[in-house]
Order: C-alpha cells, then structure tokens, then sequence
C-alpha cells in the first residue's frame, strides 16, 4: 500500500510540471497577443500591463526550477521520467523567453505611438505576429497530446514565419528610404518584427524539446533557415554608394 502512495505521489508531481508549463504557455500567448494588440492601437494602458504581467511567466519559470530539482533529487527518475523533467525545465526556459520578447514589444508602444503611424505599417507586423502565434499554440497543443507526428510540420512552418520578417524587413526599409519622418518608428517595428520572428524560433525549440522527450530521440540540428536580412541592402548603404 505504500509503494502504491509513492507511486501517486510521484505521478502527481509529473502532472503537476506538466499543467504548470501548460499555463506558462497560454500566459505567454495571452502576453504576446496583447502586446501586439497594445503597438497596433497605440494602447499605453495595455502596453504597462504586458510589462507587469511578464513576471507572472519568470515566477512560473523559477517554480518549475524548484520543483524540477528537488523532483529529481527526491525520486531519482530514469528514462522517460527523467526526459519529462528535463523537458519541463527546458520548455519553461522558452516560455519565460517568448514572455520576453512580448515585453519588448510592449516597451516600444510610447515611442511608436508618439507621431500616429500609418496603419499600413502595422499590416505586416499583424500578419507576422498571427503566423508566430499559431505556431506557438500548435506547439503547445502537441506538448498536450504528444503528437509527435505532428512536429515536424511544425517545425516546417518556422520557414514561413522567417520568410515573412524578410520580406516585412524590406518593407520597413522601403517606408524610411521614401519619408525621413518614418526612420524612427520604423526602427522601432524592425526591432518588433525581430521579437516576433524569434517567438517562432523558441516555438521550434519546444517541438525539438518535445520530440526528445516522447521519443528518446534528438531532431537533426540542422534546418534550413529562411532569414534572409543580412542580404538586403541598407539605406545608409545606399546612399555611400
């Protein structure tokens, strides 16, 4: 009878990590979605509330630390036990990331909003942040049904989303190159876009994370990268020449 409350005990804590990182997940993509929300309606109130809110995801990161250390101190897990624990810590080191990066987006909110943008600059970024979005609340929703047949067209999709922040980083380019007056917010949306497009690369990392822990298996390192920013040319480029 008491191996048997053992055994619940542990099962328990297992389930426990694993509901903690599926709320840090939907913490995140709530953050995220507000933060966009904020920059597009130039909404400071809302902008102030992602940046608080963030440190609900770095207290939840920092619990499933403890509870992942003295899990394994306590029950020496091995095999797929053990891969579940480390996953958590892994999952939940992205999570608090993407809770970054939407922070960031938020802190931009004031300087953008000080000359109202035309609303044809926030279109792409729209278009960029739903595409990171969607890849993150698959991912999350393969970390729920361990689907792992599912993540590698999840993984597949980064390519999109780095295509996307190419072409939006042309785009972005294009407005400052033809009003001076768009140097500045524009700078700001690149640095946005840039957060937006490395949500998607954490959102990868978690399907690689994933895949590890239901299989026992690490994904090829190697994956085609989409981000072709480093070839375009810049306007101060431009005009040296």
């Amino acid at each position: 009878m008491q191996s048997h409350h053992i055994v619940s005990a542990y099962d328990d804590e297992l389930k426990y990590l694993t509901r903690k990182v599926a709320a840090m997940g939907g913490q995140a993509e709530r953050l995220v979605d507000q933060a966009i929300a904020a920059l597009v309606n130039a909404d400071l109130a809302l902008a102030k509330k992602v940046i608080a809110d963030d440190t609900i995801l770095d207290e939840a990161q920092r619990e499933i630390d403890d509870k992942s250390i003295v899990l394994i101190a306590k029950r020496q897990p091995v095999a797929g036990d053990l891969r579940e624990i480390i996953g958590a810590i892994r999952i939940s080191a992205d999570l608090e990331r993407v809770g970054d990066l939407g922070k960031n987006v938020a802190k931009r909110v004031v300087a953008v909003s000080e000359g109202r943008q035309p609303v044809s600059l926030f279109r792409g970024l729209q278009a960029l942040a739903e595409l990171a979005l969607t890849q993150l609340k698959e991912v999350l929703d393969v970390y729920a049904s361990r689907s792992v047949e599912r993540i590698e067209f999840v993984r597949a999709r980064d390519n999109q989303i780095d295509a996307m922040y190419t072409s939006l980083f042309r785009e972005l380019l294009t407005y400052m190159m033809e009003d001076p007056r768009n140097i500045t917010p524009c700078t700001h949306l690149l640095f946005c876009a840039k957060n937006i497009e490395r949500i998607g690369d954490h959102a990868t990392n978690i399907a690689e994370t994933i895949y590890y822990v239901v299989t026992g298996d690490q994904m090829p390192i190697d994956r085609p990268k989409e981000d072709k920013t480093d070839k375009v040319v810049l306007p101060v480029e431009i005009s040296a020449k």
